[in-house]
């Protein structure tokens, strides 16, 4: 879900942590991606003419092997090296946000019943990216996809978010690239943002500075992870009435939550606001605060040519895929591999500020020099 209305308050409040530009833009740098979440994107966006996802002649959904196959291979031939990183088991506390993703999906179950007789293409077809998930066998045929293809790829303990956000912290990559604001509570250099849409769609990438981020919005850490809670996150309720305005504000004049608390309390004559019933607030500030992740100097990336062969094999004769498309992309992929990754200049200089009464203590010591030669003429 990410939370809510935080992408719009930075830009607000700290545009210079903000920047556009296209994918060739990076190249030269390791990046890591929610993988969760990109699967999710391909299984939305890639259809067939009629609107209905991709499937082979077993009635199996392809969707998301064919978008992951050709937009890592876009990558790579940016000089973009990819890690994938999958999600493992959700937070306790994300069971009721899970609980209400599985309502929504029941409810558009319900529409598309409904309409389904009376209702338009479009109409139909609203309700069933609703129903959309990534299922377990989809996230093991996208693993192994990647293994195929010489990509890297992580199963974090729990959130990929956090994982992501952990191998740009640690070094490993250059930012995290996650459609999730609620990934910056983790602390990445940089978080990237519709790094794995379409050029269809024609949209920039977003680069998001989190130090200038917060920065600008003259928080903390802490007050920041507080900002996001209030603002609406996976892990808990929010205050009813409180929008992303308010929430800064609120923020702002108290420093945390435990004192809007306590203010709201003490003071219910003064405001229209009603804390939650056993909020959990605390314990979702300390799984962003404290994430289970593996640390980043624990996991190795390498990426290593493609396995042609296997890949004609498992998405040709496995999946249906066209063997000529295949062959050509993996061609792609093998030679952006194998050419390796570009340095950027940026990692190779070290710009040093110029000290000028050093420099002109040189042209003294110059003149100097050339003064007394002329003595000894």
């Amino acid at each position: 879900m990410g939370v809510k209305g935080l992408n719009q308050l930075i830009k607000e409040h700290s545009p210079q942590s903000f920047k556009e530009f296209q994918l060739k833009n990076l190249f030269g740098r390791k990046v890591a991606i929610d993988a969760s979440m990109c699967l999710y994107q391909f299984l939305i966006a890639v259809r067939q003419s009629d609107g209905q996802q991709l499937t082979n002649e077993d009635g199996e959904t392809t969707s998301h092997l064919l978008g992951l196959f050709y937009r890592t291979i876009r990558l790579v031939e940016n000089n973009i090296k990819p890690v994938y990183v999958f999600d493992g088991k959700p937070p306790v506390l994300k069971g009721g946000e899970l609980e209400k993703r599985l309502l929504k999906r029941e409810e558009a179950q319900k529409q598309i019943d409904a309409i389904k007789d009376t209702g338009t293409v479009a109409e139909v077809m609203k309700f069933e990216k609703r129903l959309v998930r990534v299922s377990r066998e989809q996230n093991d045929e996208a693993k192994k996809l990647l293994e195929l293809m010489g990509i890297p790829y992580v199963e974090a303990p729990c959130e990929a978010e956090a994982q992501c956000a952990e191998l740009a912290r640690g070094g490993k990559v250059f930012a995290a690239a996650s459609e999730d604001m609620d990934t910056l509570c983790y602390e990445p250099p940089y978080l990237l943002r519709h790094l794995t849409f379409a050029e269809a769609r024609k949209m920039p990438i977003d680069q998001i500075t989190y130090s200038e981020a917060i920065e600008g919005l003259g928080l903390t850490k802490d007050e920041f992870i507080d900002m996001c809670i209030l603002l609406g996150c996976d892990y808990c309720e929010t205050i009813k009435g409180v929008g992303p305005v308010t929430a800064f504000k609120l923020i702002k004049e108290h420093g945390s939550i435990d004192k809007i608390v306590e203010w709201v309390e003490s003071n219910p004559e003064k405001t229209k606001y009603k804390i939650p019933e056993n909020w959990p607030y605390d314990e979702a500030r300390q799984l962003f605060k404290k994430p289970e992740v593996t640390r980043a100097q624990d996991v190795s990336l390498k990426w290593k040519e493609p396995n042609i062969d296997g890949l004609i094999e498992y998405m040709v004769q496995g999946k249906g895929f066209s063997e000529d498309r295949i062959r050509s992309g993996a061609e792609k992929l093998k030679k952006g591999l194998k050419s390796g990754i570009q340095g950027r200049l940026d990692g190779f200089f070290l710009v040093v500020p110029s000290n000028k009464p050093k420099d002109n203590k040189r042209k003294l010591d110059a003149k100097d020099t050339k003064a007394k030669r002329g003595k000894k003429k």
